[in-house]
C-alpha cells in the first residue's frame, strides 16, 4: 500500500465507458467493467485511500439553472440509468468511500478531494476539464482505451495538450467552448486562439479588462464559472479504505454476478 495516496475516481465517466466497452450481453454491464476496473487500479497504485464521486443526476445543479442549455440532448439509456443507480452501493461494498449530493457533478467532488488531502492524489477520469485541479501533487489518469489502458496527465502534459497552464483551463474553456456540455465559447475562437489569448493576457479576467470580447464580457464570465468545478463540494470523511474483497464478493453474488463474485473472492 502507497501510504498516503489518495486515488479519486469519477464514477460516471468511467462507469459509461465501462458500460459502453463490455457487450450489452453481458448482465449489468457497466457494474462488471467498473468494478473489475476497480480491482485492476488498486492493484496498480494500492492507494490508502479511495473515492469514488458521482453526478447527482436527479437534481439540477448550478450551472443548469446559469445555462439553461448546459448538458441538454443528453439522453441515456434506462439500462445504463438503473446501472448507475446501483453502482454506489458496489462501491460501498468494496469499503470504499462514495461522494454523492444533490447539486454537485463528480467533477466538484474530485476538486474538493484535491485541495482537501494532503498527500498525493490520483484523479481517475476522461474528462478532461479535470486537468484544471493538475499540480506538482495531483495527477490524472485518463483512459486511452475504454477502461484498460490510462494515461498519466501532469502539469507538462496539460501544456501539451492545451497550451496553457493547468490553472487557467477554466478560462480556456470559456473561450474555446465546449460542444459536449454546450458551453458555446466566444465566436470564431478555437483552441489555439483561447491559448493564445491567455499566453498575451495572462487570464480571462485580463483579457476582459484590456478590452478584450466587450460584446461578450458577461457570458465569458458565466462560462468560466460553470466550467471550474466546485472544491466547496460536501465530502465523506477521507480516511484509509482497505478494500473488503469478501463483502464485495458476498454483494456481487447477492446480484447474480457469479463470475465477478469469483474474481473478488480470489483477492481475499
Amino acid at each position: 500500500m502507497r501510504e498516503g495516496l489518495l486515488l479519486a475516481i469519477d464514477g460516471d465517466s468511467l462507469a459509461h465507458r465501462a458500460y459502453h466497452a463490455l457487450p450489452k450481453s453481458i448482465r449489468f454491464n457497466a457494474l462488471v467493467g467498473f468494478a473489475n476496473f476497480l480491482m485492476r487500479l488498486w492493484e496498480a497504485e494500492q492507494p490508502e485511500s479511495v473515492l469514488v464521486a458521482w453526478d447527482s443526476l436527479e437534481t439540477p445543479t448550478y450551472r443548469h439553472k446559469a445555462l439553461p442549455a448546459y448538458q441538454s440532448g443528453r439522453e441515456f439509456e434506462p439500462s445504463i440509468l438503473q446501472q448507475l443507480g446501483m453502482l454506489p452501493a458496489l462501491v460501498e461494498s468494496f469499503g470504499f468511500a462514495v461522494a454523492k449530493a444533490g447539486g454537485y457533478e463528480a467533477d466538484d467532488f474530485l476538486a474538493a478531494a484535491s485541495r482537501t488531502w494532503t498527500g498525493p492524489v490520483l484523479v481517475a477520469t476522461s474528462d478532461r476539464d479535470a486537468f484544471q485541479l493538475v499540480n506538482d501533487h495531483v495527477t490524472i489518469l485518463q483512459p486511452v482505451k475504454g477502461v484498460s489502458e490510462l494515461a498519466r496527465i501532469g502539469v507538462p502534459e496539460v501544456l501539451e495538450r492545451y497550451g496553457v497552464e493547468p490553472e487557467q483551463v477554466p478560462d480556456f474553456i470559456a473561450l474555446r467552448g465546449d460542444p459536449s456540455d454546450k458551453i458555446p465559447g466566444a465566436p470564431g475562437v478555437g483552441p489555439k486562439k483561447a491559448a493564445d489569448v491567455l499566453r498575451q493576457h495572462g487570464s480571462l479576467a485580463q483579457a476582459l479588462a484590456d478590452g478584450r470580447f466587450p460584446q461578450i464580457a458577461d457570458d465569458l464570465l458565466l462560462y468560466r464559472d460553470i466550467a471550474t468545478m466546485d472544491a466547496a463540494a460536501p465530502l465523506p470523511k477521507l480516511q484509509a479504505t482497505p478494500p473488503d474483497w469478501k463483502r464485495a464478493a458476498a454483494h456481487a453474488s447477492e446480484l447474480g454476478l457469479g463470475n465477478l463474485a469469483g474474481r473478488l473472492e480470489s483477492l481475499r
